[in-house]
């Protein structure tokens, strides 16, 4: 048994840790850090395969120290600058590597055709006939069934079917959740693929290329070390809430050692104590984000911010959302960026809720670059209002778009559930005429939802929705997935009334706009 002075950096254990159950479990994890203070040994542990946020500081009774596993001593390798490496080896790390991208191209234009076959008591409910949506010659439905189905009609080629290589890092096969897979370094972006790897901004060579100035706020993470993987902030006080942040942020150095760091809710301002923070509340005349408020219901309000004209205020959202946010970098020059501010209102003022940015211009078609609720307003329904509110832009500015890859996995779940609800809606939706049934095209959906067709046909293969019959690709609402889709349409409250939205956009790429 070894003894707790001999637990270093890079060791792997059991540590003891409390579930959600409130059950106690001894998870293997990773000594990152060790401190001494005031003759008590304290260990910053990784939990493997757990996410980051839940790495914490502990005690040495709390170490599994039978079961150590120590680092393996490996002969000094010089890195890509011709350094060695400063952090130390771990035992048994296996990184899984990304599938390479299959590069095929989606069929366009994709038609689909619903057919209801419904159960009696469906059947009968007045003014809702079997009529079909469009002219087209189709077969007549077969009433054996208790399913809708939606035929996928592509008379030059069959839909691909789903494969791992395009869908494992956005929606897993299996209905289980995946986590999303990292792009592999040295891979050029593929504008036709499904995958995410598109977002990976390396060069060819494999090393990392400048950060675009216009571009991905994605995080390279061939730059991190034992310092950025470690949370820095025991605390932030955010208005009259106390947030415990999930990851780390390059706020000051002085400021980190402090048990609170305080922030000023209107312009997040950070101060050392509250005393600081009291005397900046009686000069700080703001009571909501700066910039114009473009939506308003009830007393939910959406402010755009440009990074240029509020750059103080850009930049301290920044590092604030990057308390909460682990797969994005950070930029100081916000110039190219957008952020969208929702705030909740009360006798006080606007209190931030979340936000999300995106780029003045993209190439990537996206609409979103970085997206966060705050802790205390999460599973409330204010994430994918959200992600409504940036579709709805989408739609003012007639585009389609879709969220910067990767997504945490929270955004993933969200997005996820976004994309699904929206996109059995329409299908549930559509009414029949002449007996005929109704069609509806990839290209239609996309148009009206502004969702791109990679996330569409992906979220149906996800769903299990596609199907081949008689030849055909079609898709199958099953009454468990109505049902279901029915029961959390009725508890999402919160929706997005574009009758509220005054957005007019601008075109970015003249500069004289920035």
């Amino acid at each position: 048994m070894a003894e707790v002075g001999e637990v270093t950096e890079g060791c792997r254990l059991p540590v003891l840790r409390r579930n959600q159950d409130n059950e106690d479990e001894w998870p293997l994890a990773e000594i990152l850090s060790v401190k001494d203070i005031s003759g008590r040994k304290l260990f910053y542990v990784h939990y493997i395969d757990f996410n980051k946020r839940l790495d914490e500081w502990v005690t040495h009774d709390r170490l599994d120290l039978k079961k150590i596993q120590f680092p393996k001593k490996e002969a000094k390798t010089p890195t890509k600058n011709g350094l060695p490496g400063s952090r130390p080896s771990s035992p048994e790390r296996d990184v899984p590597a990304s599938a390479p991208s299959s590069g095929k191209t989606l069929p366009i234009p994709v038609q689909i055709t619903l057919r209801f076959n419904l159960p009696k008591e469906r059947e009968a409910v007045p003014g809702s006939p079997d009529q079909p949506l469009s002219s087209s010659s189709c077969v007549q439905p077969n009433h054996r069934t208790t399913k809708r189905k939606v035929e996928v009609v592509s008379p030059a080629t069959p839909v691909p079917a789903p494969t791992e290589t395009t869908q494992a890092s956005v929606f897993p096969q299996n209905g289980s959740a995946r986590r999303a897979v990292a792009a592999q370094p040295g891979r050029k972006r593929k504008s036709n693929c499904l995958g995410t790897d598109e977002d990976s901004q390396d060069s060819s060579d494999g090393i990392p290329s400048a950060p675009r100035m216009t571009g991905s706020l994605v995080s390279d993470r061939s730059h991190d070390d034992i310092i950025t993987r470690m949370k820095n902030i025991e605390c932030i006080e955010l208005g009259r809430h106390r947030l415990k942040p999930w990851y780390f942020s390059p706020y000051p150095q002085e400021l980190t050692a402090l048990p609170v760091l305080y922030l000023c809710e209107f312009c997040l301002k950070y101060v050392k104590s509250l005393k600081c923070l009291q005397r900046h509340l009686t000069k700080c005349d703001l009571r909501h984000p700066p910039g114009n408020e473009i939506y308003r219901k009830g007393t939910i309000s959406f402010f755009e911010i440009d990074g240029r004209k509020n750059k103080s205020y850009s930049q301290n959202l920044c590092l604030l959302a990057k308390c909460f946010l682990d797969h994005k970098t950070l930029y100081y020059d916000t110039d190219p960026f957008l952020f969208y501010v929702m705030t909740e209102y009360d006798c006080k003022g606007f209190h931030i809720v979340g936000y999300f940015s995106k780029e003045k211009e993209s190439t990537e078609d996206y609409n979103v670059a970085c997206i966060l609720t705050l802790p205390p307003y999460q599973r409330r329904g204010y994430g994918k209002l959200l992600i409504e509110f940036s579709y709805e832009l989408s739609k003012v500015e007639g585009k389609t778009g879709t969220p910067e890859k990767p997504l945490s996995d929270l955004g993933l779940l969200s997005y996820r559930s976004y994309w699904s609800q929206t996109i059995l809606e329409i299908l549930m939706n559509l009414k029949s005429e002449n007996g005929e049934r109704p069609q509806i095209t990839i290209n239609e959906i996309s148009e009206i939802t502004s969702i791109k067709k990679e996330d569409v046909i992906s979220t149906l293969q996800y769903l299990n929705l596609i199907n081949y019959y008689k030849g055909q690709y079609i898709l199958t609402l099953s009454e468990d997935i109505v049902d279901g889709h029915e029961r959390a349409m009725l508890k999402r409250v919160l929706r997005i009334d574009s009758k509220c939205l005054h957005f007019t956009p601008k075109d970015w790429s003249k500069r004289g706009k920035w």
